[in-house]
């Protein structure tokens, strides 16, 4: 087997491994968001952009590696990673395993982050609401009693009513 098949391989493994390393760090993201721990949050955004950073280093050495065997085999300008393993009957199995295992990866990291975000803007949502709620009340001076209760008019007029 050529050595840029090999290298393909490990390529691909490597960003298998990746992948699942990110999708363990949204894992950990997701679980910070429900305990609302800002320390492990921010832990796991770090995590996340170091993983990030190392799959497009690998992808750029994977896109390198098809373009050489895409002259090297002839196969033309663009081609895929089935095209590559067709060409190459002797890692023609073992290349598509890969792929199939990397979609499966990068398919599960996109549907946990999907999930992430919408829980994350939930979460920023609730926290929206809850700030416009207390600067409301700070906002709009009024009387206390004695036991240190807010004191409510009796009556709300027209213009506290609409505002």
């Amino acid at each position: 087997m050529a050595a840029p098949l090999i290298e393909l391989e490990q390529v691909l493994e490597q960003l298998i491994v990746e992948h699942e390393k990110l999708l363990r760090h949204i894992d950990s993201q997701q679980a910070a968001m429900k305990k609302l721990d800002a320390r492990a949050l921010e832990a796991s955004a770090q995590e996340q952009e170091a993983a990030r950073l190392r799959i497009t280093a690998l992808e750029a050495r994977r896109r390198a590696i098809i373009a050489q065997l895409s002259q090297t085999m002839r196969l033309g300008p663009k081609p895929t990673l089935a095209q590559v393993a067709d060409a190459s009957p002797a890692a023609r199995a073992r290349l598509l395993a890969l792929r199939q295992r990397l979609k499966q990866a990068a398919t599960a990291v996109s549907n946990r982050a999907q999930i992430a975000s919408r829980v994350a803007g939930a979460v920023l949502g609730h926290l929206n609401t809850a700030v416009r709620l207390i600067s409301g009340a700070v906002e709009q001076a009024g009387l206390y009693t004695r036991n240190g209760t807010p004191q409510s008019s009796a009556r709300i007029g027209l213009l506290e009513a609409v505002g």
